[in-house]
């Protein structure tokens, strides 16, 4: 499977004294609707969502398979559902489109290193540990929808840096970011894997 996630925005690097949470969480908020899209439009993942047709399960509870498999993922006052998880079989590669306005190779200054900023990227894209979680979740956020179980399950990565021309506006800031990354499905499983990788 292959699919894109669009990200524009703040992309600030991490630090020792500043792990950067709450904008993780924000720019995960930002890939939620992306991915429910890919949930409810491809025709084998949209049997799991929420307000499809419910399973019975053994224990008598009639949900969605989706909300069911939300409950591995509970963290604070969230439920997380991963799209690559380790128990089926699958990893992901990632090609980034990395537009920002900072000059041409300079990947170091600005808004930071870009290997800060890709660390916070990757956290945002994966279910976060308990104490990165701030606030409750949004009348469409249970579960709140991420790329990956876990960082890890990245199996190989390209970026690409470029300016970005598009002229800033009064909500705008310099350092933002505007991100294209196309998301690759890696099988290392073929028994555990679902169908649609």
């Amino acid at each position: 499977m292959q699919f894109r996630l669009i990200y524009q925005g703040k992309l600030p690097a991490a630090s020792s004294s500043d792990k950067r949470s709450e904008e993780k969480h924000a720019i995960r908020r930002v890939f939620h609707p992306q991915l429910l899209e890919l949930w409810t439009k491809n025709p084998f993942l949209k049997r799991f969502v929420q307000g499809h047709t419910p399973k019975v399960f053994p224990d008598g509870e009639a949900v969605s398979v989706m909300s069911k498999m939300a409950e591995a993922y509970i963290r604070s006052s969230y439920r997380f559902l991963p799209l690559i998880r380790s128990k089926l079989g699958v990893m992901c590669s990632l090609d980034i489109l990395f537009l920002r306005r900072d000059e041409p190779g300079d990947l170091i200054s600005g808004g930071g290193d870009i290997d800060n900023r890709i660390k916070v990227l990757f956290d945002a894209l994966r279910v976060p540990a308990e104490n990165e979680v701030r606030g409750i979740p949004g009348a469409d956020e249970d579960p709140l929808l991420c790329l990956l179980e876990d960082d890890k399950l990245i199996s190989e990565i390209h970026i690409t840096t470029d300016r970005l021309l598009t002229p800033m506006d009064g909500t705008d800031h310099v350092n933002d970011v505007h991100l294209i990354i196309r998301v690759d499905t890696v099988v290392t499983n073929h028994n555990l894997a679902w169908d649609v990788f």
